[in-house]
């Protein structure tokens, strides 16, 4: 495990270490934050978008994945929706077939599982994230996480300016001297937020815990609105319970958006997880569609999901939910 600055300058070095370079393609979702997909801009390497399964699995679709490999790609991001997990065995069997990397975009999944396997352990390289609204927080950091030991020297190499000695060994004398070998980055975690994370990471079971709690008062709640899909619902597998997503049926973005403005007024935070990334500026000009990213990403409410949340706070998001689809005819 390599601590970092954040997640993004993981999946930057994950990247590199696996060997993507200019001309490579990378198969990312397009349903994720930017930096999944940036990422790999960094490297002059070229994202390819694929879509997430439906309404109901919003992780990548593994049927699209092989039509997108040819002999420029060299590796896959998957990232594992909400703290739920794409389905590593087929992802894997794919990649060992075409001889891939692949890197986990973990950063919703601490403690997450497939089979009896932890999220971020299965590819090749997993990246996790301590930004501030991430199960584990030190405000902003990350880690990478890998079984292979030449991937591990790299990144450690790449994390600190390409200095072979530590900034630690240094000032604990042990070392006087360094080379600089590989061009490389300022992407250390300061001892600071290190400290915040050892901390939180102590708590982070039982924050899982009461959140799979609010999870299952949330999906009774929800029972009884038709119009409403709850992902994952149907999940076996441990999850982090990051965030509460749900998406409307025959809606629009219009009328998502009059929703959140309505559970707005009602004192109720919502957000969207997110805004389809084929769709932003700097990547449109790909022209693709992905028409089940572009739907989830119009009608996709994130709904509040935190260990503090009550029941009686449940209820009064799910009530308040139930008018404004009567209002708003959906």
């Amino acid at each position: 495990a390599v601590s970092l600055s954040n997640c993004t300058a993981s999946l930057h070095l994950a990247l590199k270490a696996v060997g993507v370079g200019k001309s490579d393609e990378v198969i990312v979702p397009s349903l994720t934050f930017v930096a999944t997909v940036n990422s790999v801009r960094y490297l002059n390497a070229k994202p390819i978008f694929c879509d997430v399964t439906n309404c109901n699995d919003l992780t990548l679709d593994t049927k699209l994945i092989e039509p997108l490999i040819n002999e420029k790609t060299k590796a896959i991001i998957v990232m594992h929706y909400a703290g739920y997990s794409c389905d590593m065995k087929k992802i894997n069997d794919m990649a060992k077939k075409y001889d891939l990397s692949v890197i986990e975009d973990a950063c919703h999944a601490p403690l997450s599982e497939f089979g009896n396997k932890k999220l971020g352990s299965i590819g090749d390289i997993g990246c996790f994230s301590f930004f501030s609204n991430k199960n584990i927080s030190t405000a902003e950091g990350g880690m990478l996480v890998t079984d292979n030991a030449d991937i591990f020297e790299k990144v450690k190499l790449n994390r600190s300016h390409g200095m072979t000695s530590l900034s630690y060994d240094r000032s604990r004398g042990h070392s006087t001297s360094y080379d600089v070998i590989e061009f490389g980055y300022n992407y250390r975690m300061d001892d600071l937020r290190a400290s915040l994370g050892i901390v939180q990471l102590k708590k982070l079971e039982g924050d899982i815990q009461v959140r799979s709690k609010v999870r299952r008062k949330y999906i009774k709640s929800l029972s009884g609105l038709s119009k409403v899909i709850i992902p994952f619902k149907a999940n076996i597998n441990k999850s982090s319970n990051y965030i509460f997503p749900i998406v409307l049926k025959d809606s629009s973005v219009n009328i998502r958006d009059q929703i959140r403005f309505y559970l707005d007024s009602k004192g109720i935070q919502t957000s969207v997880h997110y805004p389809a990334v084929h769709r932003f500026s700097i990547y449109n000009s790909n022209k693709i569609k992905l028409p089940v990213s572009e739907y989830v990403s119009d009608n996709l409410i994130t709904l509040p999901m935190y260990s503090s949340l009550t029941n009686l706070e449940v209820d009064y998001i799910c009530n308040e939910l139930s008018n404004a689809l009567k209002i708003y005819h959906i």
